[in-house]
């Protein structure tokens, strides 16, 4: 069986290149294709398999700018050939679900989230973005909106994230979803190292990540809170920090581990589609403090919604704002002897790779099998 993975891009290292990651661990004869690749960002147990990518990629700076080569998004998918191969699976939160593939071919579209800047997010991000650019962007949305609600329609079965995510795909899409949650790394949860009273998040830096509101909150409050990951809102944050915010840049597998390990608890303020990142401070057993919409009301037991006093593994705050942040850090405090950490780490434990891969397999087997029944029954 001829296997292809195709993902949207490696330019940064994040939950996406690891779900992709994932799924090429379980077919090693499969072919990788993308829009854009540095190869530095490949990972590295995917760096010996052919790895073709679009003609995006051979445009100059393309790498650095891949984002505003959206009109160009729909040409370049469907230029990929996928021609003679008998599985397709899509690891998407783009546009990338709209390969062609062959008639015979299964397509499986495991889908991060539809296109944010396209759909529910839409009106934010054109509203950051100054007059002359921002017309650009509606008329390329326009059509590329309409372009992927009908490249939905070529896939032959969705799994989605999350319950979140599904939904999304259920309202932009009309498709309906399996559920399976992404691949977590528990194996590297660990606990037992010295305790710091920092607080930590961990995040590429962007608008819809929330960011200056923890470090509002924790200005406010006068507690400390260390920073991992870079990004374009890097420069204002820095701006805002005061002496009590570090930020650590990019930082190596060991240190992250060691900095969920280490921190006091995790904060967040984004509206994830899943969360990884959450997962993997309570697979260290941490608790986690975060904004209580979308995945997060998935991966985290609420103080509030705890069947038993102590099997709490975090708490929600509801409003989008820095003195919400700084009430529920305020709230954890009052309660932090209500977290048990072997608790949280077994909670997160449920989300393991090997969970994702059985559930993972499991569709894609059933799909396979259901295209072959349909062509025997097709057959005089």
């Amino acid at each position: 069986m001829r296997v292809a993975i195709v993902h949207h891009w490696y330019v940064t290292t994040g939950g996406g290149e690891r779900v992709a990651e994932a799924l090429a661990s379980l077919y090693p004869q499969a072919d990788l294709f993308a829009l854009v690749a540095d190869p530095e960002r490949v990972p590295r147990s995917m760096a010996s398999r052919k790895l073709t990518t679009s003609f995006l990629d051979r445009l100059p700076l393309a790498r650095r700018f891949y984002r505003q080569l959206l009109p160009l998004y729909p040409l370049a998918v469907e230029q990929l050939d996928l021609t003679g191969y008998d599985l397709v699976i899509t690891s998407d939160s783009g546009p990338m679900k709209g390969v062609i593939v062959s008639p015979s071919a299964v397509h499986i579209c495991y889908c991060h989230t539809p296109m944010r800047y396209l759909w529910d997010q839409y009106h934010p991000y054109r509203n950051q973005m100054g007059r002359i650019s921002g017309l650009a962007f509606g008329v390329a949305a326009h059509y590329v909106r309409n372009w992927d609600q009908c490249a939905a329609q070529r896939v032959t079965r969705f799994v989605a994230n999350s319950n979140y995510v599904a939904g999304r795909i259920r309202q932009f899409y009309a498709r309906d979803s399996a559920v399976v949650y992404p691949p977590i790394d528990v194996d590297s949860g660990r606990a037992g190292e010295s305790h710091s009273d920092a607080y930590l998040t961990v995040g590429r830096l962007t608008h819809y990540k929330r960011v200056d509101l923890l470090i509002e909150a924790c200005n406010r409050l006068g507690r400390r809170l260390r920073i991992i990951g870079k990004g374009p809102e890097e420069a204002r944050l820095r701006s805002m920090a005061g002496n009590s915010i570090e930020f650590l840049g990019e930082v190596s597998h060991e240190t992250l581990w060691s900095e969920y390990s280490r921190c006091r608890a995790f904060l967040y303020a984004a509206e994830e589609d899943f969360g990884m990142a959450l997962v993997e401070a309570q697979a260290c057993g941490k608790p986690v403090i975060a904004y209580g919409r979308g995945g997060a009301l998935e991966n985290v037991i609420s103080l509030d919604n705890a069947n038993h006093r102590t099997t709490c593994t975090g708490l929600f705050y509801f409003e989008q704002s820095a003195s919400s942040v700084a009430d529920a850090i305020c709230r954890f405090e009052a309660n932090e002897d209500r977290f048990i950490p072997f608790i949280i780490r077994d909670h997160a434990a449920r989300f393991s790779v090997q969970a994702f891969s059985r559930s993972f397999q499991a569709i894609v087997d059933d799909a396979l099998q259901a295209s072959i029944i349909s062509r025997l029954q097709v057959c005089p």
